[in-house]
């Protein structure tokens, strides 16, 4: 408990999967908590349940593309919560899995502009919050498929990216005392990894679930607590060390080798 007491974090995509886990568990440690997202509905269901729990959290409407949108809600978190340690880039959407020349300019620049663009105008407009409150932590939220690319060029080009700004931005501001990671998931029983399926294998959710388990050496796909998990260690002190590293939460997938 308390592994980040006093501190305030922004977590974005924070109504549902990995961003409503990490949100929660924020919270629970001690934080106070910014849950940003385009769905109200679910991102006040999260804070309602967070504040049941004890914990203190806010809701706040964000679309991370749109740069008068960040600028403004980050100003409206920082100015309530008079503070800013921790900042989560977990929105991001899914691609398109087609090869690049089948791929059109509007479909690259909508995944694009949320996955690293939105990446990008978040840590712009948090850093100077973070640097008046004496320094943090972001964390990115990658891929493996930022790491091994595939069959979704647009969707690996952008986790990818967010792979590689991180470590940029670890470097260029490891003087003022905050520090930049990306965790990189595997395979996550999200809402949205189960809409897709359902699309892929309609009616057959639970069996690619399973099917898909059975390709990774710990025999399941992860759970979003699994991943929120690492994001805390990350938020927290206890990796005051760490910086411009990559967190691989993927059940052993990336290592296992092909075919097996």
């Amino acid at each position: 408990m308390d592994r980040v007491k006093g501190k305030a974090a922004i977590v974005t995509g924070g109504a549902s999967g990995i961003g409503e886990a990490t949100a929660r568990l924020l919270a629970a440690e001690g934080a106070v908590v910014a849950v940003a997202d385009i769905d109200d509905a679910n991102g006040r269901r999260v804070v309602k349940g967070i504040k049941s729990s004890g914990g203190a959290a806010d809701f706040w409407h964000l679309d991370v593309s749109n740069e008068a949108e960040v600028a403004a809600v980050f100003a409206a978190v920082y100015k309530k919560f008079g503070k800013l340690h921790i900042l989560v880039n977990n929105a991001g959407i899914a691609g398109y899995p087609k090869p690049t020349h089948e791929t059109s300019v509007g479909e690259w620049d909508k995944v694009i502009n949320t996955n690293l663009k939105g990446t990008f105008l978040c840590v712009k407009y948090a850093v100077p919050y973070i640097k008046e409150s004496g320094g943090g932590s972001v964390v990115n939220l990658s891929s493996i498929m930022g790491l091994i690319g595939g069959g979704d060029p647009v969707y690996h080009a952008s986790k990818g990216g967010v792979r590689v700004m991180t470590k940029s931005d670890a470097t260029v501001y490891a003087p003022d005392n905050i520090r930049f990671n990306s965790v990189h998931p595997g395979f996550i029983d999200t809402p949205l990894y189960r809409k897709l399926a359902q699309k892929r294998s309609p009616g057959k959710v639970e069996e690619e679930i399973q099917g898909r388990g059975a390709s990774v050496p710990l025999g399941r796909i992860g759970k979003p607590e699994d991943i929120a998990r690492g994001i805390l260690f990350l938020a927290s002190d206890e990796s005051s060390y760490i910086t411009g590293a990559e967190l691989v939460i993927d059940g052993g997938f990336t290592v296992w080798p092909a075919g097996r």
